[in-house]
């Protein structure tokens, strides 16, 4: 069970002083004048079992042949396993490029239509329907619309912005994808948990 979005536009933003540390007394103070070097995107899989992020892909973009293909490498690390993808609306997750590749993976030759013209590729709807059916040994869960904060990945991503990019300086789009990928792999190994959904379902309005 994969919990998978994207977190687009992370700017890699270089101080251009020094951050002061703490001392007694004295706050830690912070540069909030940078230099722009450029933007990144984050696909990331967390895996609600564990706790930990499964597997990532980071790039310039994030198009509908970038979520296909992350998706790909993520099958591929176990081919014959059952996948589930809890994912939201964006139209990039319910893609004609995924749903023929879905297809391809769960052996499925039926003849999948045209996109916008006819069969299952027609419309947006028509292909969700197809990514989110349960017989398929490969499938997305969409959350309902609104509510993309039931993924447990966001609550990952809140995460990655406080501990790492909040208050960071990172001199070029290298040194930022390095600095993601060490924090990736210090979280699976020391704060990886399962979340706990402390929600109730009392109403938040009268």
């Amino acid at each position: 069970m994969i919990s998978t979005d994207e977190k687009t536009g992370i700017q890699a933003l270089e101080r251009i002083a020094p951050t002061k540390p703490c001392r007694p007394g004295s706050i830690e103070r912070f540069e909030y004048e940078y230099v722009r070097h450029g933007t990144l995107c984050l696909m990331a899989n967390f895996e609600v079992a564990t706790g930990e992020i499964a597997s990532f892909t980071i790039g310039p973009t994030r198009t509908e042949l970038d979520f296909a293909d992350h998706v790909e490498r993520t099958v591929s690390s176990d081919a014959d396993a059952v996948w589930v993808f809890v994912a939201d609306n964006l139209d990039t997750h319910r893609s004609a490029t995924l749903v023929e590749r879905v297809a391809k993976w769960c052996g499925i030759t039926d003849d999948l239509g045209k996109k916008g013209k006819s069969g299952i590729l027609a419309r947006k709807t028509s292909r969700a329907a197809f990514l989110a059916d349960p017989s398929h040994r490969i499938r997305l869960v969409y959350t309902p619309k609104h509510c993309s904060w039931l993924n447990q990945v966001e609550i990952w991503f809140s995460v990655l912005v406080r501990r790492l990019l909040a208050r960071s300086s990172f001199a070029s789009l290298e040194e930022l994808r390095n600095r993601i990928e060490k924090f990736i792999a210090y979280f699976n190994v020391t704060l990886a948990k399962p979340y706990r959904w402390t929600y109730t379902g009392r109403a938040l309005a009268a």
